[in-house]
């Protein structure tokens, strides 16, 4: 529980850091959907290790793409916040997604899947010296 907190709140922070020197600005559900797409893309990466790094970037582009289409309906749609509108790009769906950020987001994934993989041997040794206090104290 503690380790997704950390991704949620790392995630969400460094995304909403990026905006803010993307786009000059950034909105709390930004900080939210990046917080969750950490949370998402660590646990796929944990569990199928021996993904490569391209495969990991489509699933990378997916995962981000639906949440931020998820949220865009929410946020954008039925709130009516305008956070953002990608109506003026090529193949959008809706303004809420469009192709050049999928790609985008799939690069991101470079970066994301050292940070997953970083922290996943982090969270390993750390479980590895619990175990070994657990067992030397038994």
């Amino acid at each position: 529980m503690c380790a997704n907190l950390f991704l949620f709140l790392f995630g969400g922070l460094t995304y909403g850091l990026l905006e803010i020197l993307w786009r000059r600005r950034t909105h709390i559900s930004m900080i939210i959907t990046g917080g969750l797409c950490l949370v998402f893309l660590y646990h796929i990466f944990k569990k199928f290790k021996d993904l490569t790094l391209l495969t990991k970037c489509i699933i990378g582009s997916a995962v981000i793409t639906t949440l931020e289409f998820l949220c865009g309906c929410i946020v954008n749609l039925w709130l009516k916040l305008s956070v953002w509108d990608y109506s003026n790009l090529k193949f959008n769906f809706l303004g809420q997604i469009c192709v050049l950020y999928s790609v985008l987001w799939g690069l991101l994934t470079i970066p994301i899947s050292f940070v997953c993989t970083k922290f996943c041997k982090l969270n390993l040794r750390r479980f590895s010296k619990q175990k070994q206090k657990e067992s030397c104290c038994s």
